[in-house]
């Protein structure tokens, strides 16, 4: 069930090599991290420090019944290695962003949370724990596991804020379909190498199966064609809101929505709308991908994932019901810092217990126990283990049926290496994630993240603008050649110009300070 993430992974020979030395020292071959003894003696009174523990997922909320019986296993562990209980707080991906910043925000305790290609708005929001002055003795086995190269990406002026998700970093974007319908169908999906060449197959599914919907959206607002611009370097912002990129190797901070390739993808999800290609109120619907496909009633849907089309495919398969699954690659990746830090774990600035967060985020980098219960739940209950170390949902269920799962959330979470493979998918695919992360365009500003700190009134006002008019225009819902005068005009109003400067200024700098 090991599937393939928004944000992917490096691989790399050493990544299994994690070190048994951490914070008090247990010898574990899995984790490390203090005994209880000496966390009771930390705190004076024997008491578990309390950890709540906030993380996406893509599959169903659990009951909260189902999901006490996950916590008291991870609790079993971390009682012994760290002192600490946790508490999960599992958040739908569609909510995620908004529900961390607001209970943030209200004083709810979180202590441990992830970015979401929004890694530095929480810095410049103060979200995040200073965890420079930790790392070394609260989490060594994720330093020494991820190095200075992974972990640079999370650090602002000189800082460490975050730990990247240890997984194969460069995303390749692609469509994932079903390939029972190409069949029957006649569909050769062999020749569809860019976003373009999707058109035809959308129009030959909606002529034979009109009561089919041709495409999916990704997840609220997302149609996937953020992904399909070409070699774009996000500059430290949301993949789905960015203000101010880079494009092509080139230095100079462009608005992306003035572009000629922003221009094309609004008029091709236009042109797929008017003919009922993708779903119509994909621009505002709550339903994701996997949802929709798993209804039946959808072909497909665009999306960036870090594993060849084989594997990519049999990772989604439980995910998407019964039906048999392809995918397509229609673009190269392409590695910016953002594609490292985007989905990163940090330290809430508002916990109480900075140290027990760390040493907990620390095992699910090096604990493959506390990691495969985070993302697979209870053995035999919600999946079954096969006899070539792969996993199942157990006969007769799936995703939507088990008590207790985050399978789609794998590659957002701790350390993807050290997670069961799901059935179906190829040991050997380490070996070419390996390969794109080796040889994948990279962005000549990697290492450079955007500080916006000084820019938060502007950052905001633009947000929302882009929020109003994004989804719209990119899921087809609005004319763009009406609306993207509109855009323009809300961004100016809101201070982009301000932003797009002051990400030139900084770049400047950085490059030249190398």
């Amino acid at each position: 069930m090991k599937k393939v993430s928004k944000a992917i992974a490096f691989a790399m020979a050493s990544a299994m090599a994690v070190s048994m030395a951490a914070c008090g020292g247990s010898a574990s071959s899995t984790a490390s991290g203090a005994t209880a003894e000496d966390s009771a003696s930390a705190t004076g009174n024997g008491s578990y420090d309390q950890v709540t523990y906030a993380y996406a997922t893509f599959n169903n909320i659990p009951t909260e019944e189902d999901l006490d019986v996950v916590e008291e296993e991870i609790n079993k562990i971390t009682r012994e290695k760290i002192g600490a209980e946790i508490t999960l707080k599992p958040i739908s991906i569609a909510d995620y962003v908004n529900k961390v910043s607001l209970s943030l925000q209200g004083g709810e305790k979180i202590d441990v949370y992830q970015s979401l290609g929004n890694f530095g708005n929480c810095v410049s929001t103060d979200m995040c724990y200073d965890i420079t002055d930790l790392i070394d003795s609260c989490a060594p086995g994720t330093k020494e596991l991820l190095g200075d190269k992974f972990l640079d990406a999370c650090k602002v002026n000189g800082k460490l804020y975050g730990i990247p998700t240890y997984k194969p970093f460069a995303l390749t974007p692609m469509i994932i379909y079903r390939q029972d319908i190409a069949d029957e169908l006649g569909i050769d999906m062999s020749t569809v190498n860019s976003v373009e060449d999707i058109t035809d197959v959308l129009r030959k599914v909606k002529e034979a199966k009109p009561d089919m919907i041709p495409l999916s959206p990704v997840q609220n607002g997302v149609s996937g064609l953020e992904m399909t611009m070409g070699d774009v370097d996000w500059l430290s912002d949301d993949y789905y809101k960015p203000v101010g990129v880079l494009m092509d190797g080139d230095m100079t901070v462009q608005d992306l929505y003035s572009t000629d390739v922003f221009q094309s993808r609004c008029d091709l999800a236009r042109t797929w709308y008017n003919e009922g290609l993708i779903m119509k109120d994909a621009a505002t619907t709550t339903s994701t991908a996997a949802e929709c496909m798993s209804s039946g009633n959808y072909f497909g849907y665009i999306a960036a994932y870090s594993y060849p089309e084989a594997d990519t495919a049999a990772s989604l398969q439980a995910q998407c019901g019964s039906y048999d699954i392809g995918a397509k690659m229609i673009g190269d990746a392409y590695l910016g810092t953002g594609d490292i830090n985007a989905v990163s774990w940090m330290i809430a600035s508002t916990t109480d217990v900075p140290e027990a967060a760390l040493k907990f985020l620390d095992l699910t980098y090096t604990d493959k126990d506390i990691v495969n219960l985070l993302i697979y739940g209870i053995k035999d209950r919600d999946y079954v283990m096969n006899d070539d170390g792969t996993v199942s949902y157990p006969e007769g269920e799936d995703s939507t049926t088990v008590p207790y799962t985050a399978q789609l959330s794998c590659g957002t979470l701790g350390n993807f290496f050290i997670m069961y493979p799901t059935a179906g998918t190829d040991p050997a695919s380490l070996v070419w994630e390996q390969k794109q992360n080796e040889e994948a365009k990279t962005s000549p500003a990697m290492g450079f993240t955007f500080d916006s700190s000084k820019l938060n009134t502007q950052y905001t006002a633009v947000k929302n603008a882009i929020s109003q008019y994004l989804p719209g225009l990119l899921c087809g819902s609005v004319d763009p050649n009406t609306e993207l005068a509109k855009f323009d005009q809300a961004l100016q109003d809101a201070g982009y110009q301000d932003i797009l400067n002051a990400k030139q200024e900084q770049l400047d700098a950085w490059k030249a300070a190398q």
